[in-house]
């Protein structure tokens, strides 16, 4: 990644007049600036943002943050109100579905027109027809207009023609939610193939395991302002922290009123194979799996104030074998009364994708009204079919909600450190006990093997 920046913006705000009526829209233009008959709305704000040149950056945020804007701002499709744009570089963009299409035209045709406009040659652009109609696997269709096309296959299409302009500067906006999973997976392989090469990549999603996995820094857009911005795994945390808050919210390891950590001051190691339910005590911290970097957050109205993670009701302390049975023991005070709760855990990789997650709600488990004071031990099973490689463990409670989905109330991600060993027969995430066999083939037993 070259310290040159590929991408600078300086103090960029966008503001849109909006307007009650469509008469008020003449008579301002009549009026002036002697009558103000418009309503401001600023989609961004103040943004100053150097992207460098070979870097991928994720923005993320909510619908209506102002994400849309400011790739259309960077790529030169929307005017900002105020600020500079510099870019470095051939721009190839995949915004708005079908944006820069002609619905009469053939995709061959669209292709060209996307090569004109982008200012590629024709015979550049020649050259690149085979790969795009290749990328595109969209056969005897690319010759047809694509009004007929699917939204599926208009995504293929701009993003076969995308990439194959020869970007120096890459930008997407969520796109690729609309393909099928076959060819979301062959985009995601394309994109992984050009962060390598060193080409710039900006792209918005909601798919936050993309973030974490694919960028250098992520960006978090709230109300067209930079609210995060940084080492995607945090910033990550940061919006979904924000997705599932409740308007009181504080963050819980700044809620410590009452509550005390476990130490040899205060209180000795607890048992290997009991829980402390002490409830001004996190014994969580005294656990040898625990993970002095987790991330905790929620509203404090119940929490988890220790775990056990067991094998054969004995104390994990380093690690685990493939295939062995673990439980997590969870101990969980109520501050207050709460209905609809909902227990879960996540298992996450070093990188932050997620390898399994479950939670009460997903498996039709109703959890009865808890009452403030109550202490409940919530007990989670699973089979370490997983490949040889560190782990981490995030518990956590919610409350239902109709217009979040849930509330959180104490959740501790990452909260334990768990190393699965095995044998290096293989690789991935997942262990399925895979076998290899061979058969020599001859004319006796040839026609067997296919019957069978």
């Amino acid at each position: 990644m070259s310290s040159e920046s590929a991408i600078h913006l300086t103090d960029i705000s966008k503001c849109y007049q909006t307007y009650s009526q469509p008469a008020y829209r003449l008579l301002q233009a009549l009026y002036g600036r002697r009558k103000k008959l418009y309503e401001e709305f600023w989609a961004l704000q103040n943004i100053d943002l150097k992207v460098l040149r070979g870097e991928t950056l994720g923005i993320i945020g909510k619908n209506g943050s102002g994400k849309s804007t400011l790739l259309q701002v960077i790529t030169g499709t929307l005017a900002p109100t105020t600020g500079s744009v510099e870019t470095r570089g051939r721009i190839s963009a995949l915004l708005e579905l079908g944006a820069g299409f002609n619905p009469e035209f053939t995709g061959i045709e669209n292709a060209r027109l996307n090569a004109s406009i982008l200012g590629v040659g024709r015979t550049e652009m020649e050259e690149s027809l085979p790969a795009i109609i290749e990328f595109s696997e969209l056969g005897e269709f690319i010759y047809r207009p694509v009004k007929t096309y699917s939204s599926g296959m208009y995504v293929r299409l701009a993003f076969s023609v995308a990439i194959n302009m020869k970007p120096e500067i890459f930008i997407i906006d969520e796109a690729l939610a609309v393909g099928d999973i076959r060819f979301q997976r062959k985009c995601f392989r394309k994109l992984e193939a050009m962060r390598t090469s060193g080409i710039t990549i900006l792209f918005v999603t909601h798919a936050t395991e993309s973030v974490v996995s694919l960028c250098n820094r992520a960006l978090f857009l709230d109300n067209g302002q930079i609210v995060g911005m940084g080492e995607p795994k945090e910033v990550v945390n940061q919006y979904l922290e924000s997705l599932f808050s409740s308007e009181q919210e504080q963050v819980v390891t700044k809620m410590t009123t009452g509550q005390t950590t476990a130490t040899s001051s205060t209180t000795s190691m607890p048992s290997a194979s009991r829980l402390n339910l002490n409830p001004i005590v996190d014994a969580c911290i005294t656990r040898p799996t625990y993970n002095k970097t987790e991330y905790r957050w929620g509203d404090g109205r119940a929490r988890i104030i220790d775990y056990l993670l067991l094998v054969n009701d004995k104390e994990i302390r380093h690690s685990v074998s493939r295939g062995d049975t673990i439980k997590i023991k969870m101990a969980v005070h109520y501050e207050q009364n709460l209905d609809d709760v909902i227990y879960g855990f996540t298992v996450k990789t070093v990188d932050g994708t997620t390898v399994y997650g479950t939670n009460t709600r997903l498996q039709n488990l109703l959890i009865p009204t808890k009452r403030a004071h109550d202490i409940v031990v919530v007990c989670f099973m699973f089979t370490a079919h997983l490949m040889h490689a560190d782990y981490f463990l995030s518990l956590g409670i919610a409350v239902d909600d109709a217009g979040k989905d849930n509330i959180a109330v104490d959740r501790r991600y990452d909260l334990i450190h768990l190393r699965v060993t095995g044998d290096a027969d293989s690789f991935g995430v997942a262990s399925l006990n895979a076998s290899i066999e061979e058969t020599i083939a001859t004319s006796s037993n040839a026609d067997l093997q296919l019957a069978e």
